[in-house]
């Protein structure tokens, strides 16, 4: 079994495994996006107070849960890298910060969106609104760290080390509807044992969450492999790879390695 787990801290077995698994989590990305939209926008009633304002729920929601939990992968991320040195874990976490940002950034327009309708003003600064605005400086700053420092080892440790300071952010903004008087809606579909939601509208809700899952883990595979290349470029296992990609012409995948090792 350890051996087995083992082989995850392994580059070229990560690369392979991230590039078989990518196509199955698109797919199903698309199967979930297509049935929670379709669920959402056309089957599911309007809301007795919102109307069909309230829709807008299936994209926010999702990319607000994604937001927090992509940045808390990051977060793991580093810390496994400053505390064992796994250089596959700060793939991972430099590989989250883009999508990661993406989300928040979302999830913050469409917030404003939503916001609008509902509470007659585009932004107001309550806990939840500014400590995921919070959220999205700190996926910017971690990727402006990376390239700050000139030496690319510095820039890792520094952005780790803002990865890991930051998640004291994420309870605040879960618990922020809580701590704080807001106009933000408290939770819905976490409350499981008694949902705000009726299942009509929960049921899209959980597949868009599912959708934006699975997209998460599909772009972060495809951006793994591309992090593995960068990081790995002299290494054996990727000359071997370009000399399979350009027919097998194992002369110039030898030059190259010597001269890469040179």
């Amino acid at each position: 079994m350890f051996t087995w787990f083992h082989r995850f801290g392994s580059a070229p077995f990560v690369y392979r495994a991230a590039g078989a698994v990518a196509p199955w989590l698109a797919g199903g990305c698309a199967i979930a996006l297509l049935a929670g939209l379709w669920l959402g926008l056309v089957v599911a009633p309007a809301d007795y107070e919102q109307g069909d304002s309230y829709r807008i729920i299936y994209v926010h929601v999702p990319a607000a849960w994604m937001s927090m939990f992509v940045y808390t992968v990051m977060a793991l991320s580093s810390a496994v890298f400053l505390i064992w040195r796994l250089k596959l874990a700060d793939v991972v976490a430099s590989a989250s910060a883009p999508i990661g940002a993406a989300f928040t950034f979302i999830a913050l327009v469409t917030g404003s969106l939503w916001g609008k309708p509902t509470w007659g003003t585009w932004w107001v600064w309550d806990g939840r609104l500014t400590s995921e605005l919070l959220l999205l400086f700190l996926y910017l700053g971690y990727m402006a760290l990376r390239g700050a420092f000139e030496q690319p080892r510095t820039a890792e440790k520094a952005a780790a080390m803002l990865a890991v300071i930051g998640i004291v952010n994420i309870p605040v903004i879960h618990f922020s509807v809580e701590w704080w008087n807001t106009l933000h809606q408290p939770a819905t579909i976490t409350k499981i044992d008694k949902p705000s939601m009726h299942i009509s509208m929960l049921r899209p809700l959980l597949l868009m969450v599912l959708a934006f899952q699975l997209l998460y883990f599909a772009n972060l595979a495809v951006r793994v492999r591309s992090g593995l290349l960068r990081r790995e470029a002299r290494s054996s296992w990727v000359a071997e790879l370009a000399a399979k990609a350009s027919g097998g012409t194992g002369h110039a995948a030898s030059g190259d390695t010597a001269t890469d090792h040179g």
